[in-house]
């Protein structure tokens, strides 16, 4: 932070790379902060939406209904500094933590397969949550 004010990262985005030498896009890939794309040729897609994942700092948590499989279609996206079983109840409704016992966790956070969680384990991206209720 400076006196002017709260500094936001930012990514810039330099379309038209389908006019461009190899060359001058190794040049470009050099550059910090930039995503070289080609909107026309659809181009670079998958890095720009990398890029934007890594400096909005999201992770996205999967639910699992009880006896049934993860649902991998519709993650529910966090910031990761709010990434608690009860930030992400939260997200979900706000009374759910009202009636909340514990959670069921599978993935990079969790140290069992699944694992019994209270609300302030911390998730990391593409875990798998169970909320169980009393």
């Amino acid at each position: 932070q400076s006196t002017w004010g709260v500094y936001v990262p930012c990514i810039y985005v330099l379309n038209k790379i389908d006019q461009i030498s190899i060359q001058e896009l190794d040049i470009i890939y050099k550059i910090p902060h930039c995503v070289p794309i080609s909107a026309h040729n659809k181009w670079n897609f998958d890095d720009l939406l990398e890029k934007l994942w890594e400096y909005l700092d999201l992770i996205r948590i999967y639910t699992k209904p009880k006896g049934q499989l993860p649902d991998y279609s519709q993650p529910v996206v966090l910031r990761s500094e709010h990434c608690t079983v009860e930030d992400f109840c939260n997200k979900i409704h706000k009374t759910i933590m009202k009636e909340y016992k514990y959670a069921l966790v599978w993935g990079t956070s969790a140290k069992h397969r699944p694992q019994n969680c209270g609300k302030e384990h911390l998730l990391h991206d593409e875990d798998v949550i169970q909320i169980i209720k009393k």
